[in-house]
């Protein structure tokens, strides 16, 4: 890219160039001036995806409501384990955005796990996964001074029942907002 400087600078230096040529008993060839290249065009800003503001009537954006409906606030883990599934990464990818988006909302990541197992390990267990999704909204952006966990192991069952369904329902983290939503 050339600057005006530059520009005025060859043409100063032409013009010398050009009357001292004038000046000599023989006469010198007249060197012609290199034209200036075109100016490269101007960045383009890369376009950011259109974010719904809120695609249900009644939501506003920002809102508990808002996170619930369009982003998610609850994902799953297998049996005995903290590992984030694959299909719970999309959800908490979503949930890290919202969450930079709107910086000034903090949450809390609640741990949970089915009936099986004693009280102690079931405690332990929800604690590892509250942490792992506080670590993946972290790695994703979120300050991890706007997240706090707590596990309530077997304590705080979303379903009552006895039985796989009931179990699978259960082994979830639960992303609960504390402050500064809508």
């Amino acid at each position: 890219m050339v600057s005006t400087k530059s520009v005025a600078k060859f043409a100063v230096m032409a013009l010398v160039m050009a009357s001292m040529a004038a000046c000599t008993s023989k006469p010198k060839p007249v060197i012609e001036p290199t034209p200036a290249p075109a100016p490269e065009p101007a960045p383009q800003p890369v376009p950011q995806p259109p974010v719904a503001e809120a695609p249900l009537p009644g939501i506003v954006p920002g809102s508990q409501q808002d996170f619930v409906v369009n982003v998610g606030d609850r994902v799953y883990f297998d049996t005995d384990s903290s590992d984030i599934r694959s299909d719970a990464q999309g959800i908490l990818a979503a949930q890290a955005a919202w969450l930079v988006r709107y910086p000034q909302v903090n949450i809390r990541i609640e741990g949970n796990a089915d009936e099986r197992g004693t009280r102690e390990y079931n405690f332990a267990l929800g604690a590892r996964r509250a942490q792992a999704v506080s670590d993946f909204l972290a790695g994703k952006g979120v300050a991890a001074s706007r997240i706090s966990t707590i596990s309530y192991g077997k304590e705080s069952p979303i379903d009552n029942g006895s039985g796989e369904d009931a179990w699978a329902k259960n082994r979830n983290a639960h992303t609960t907002l504390t402050s500064g939503a809508q």
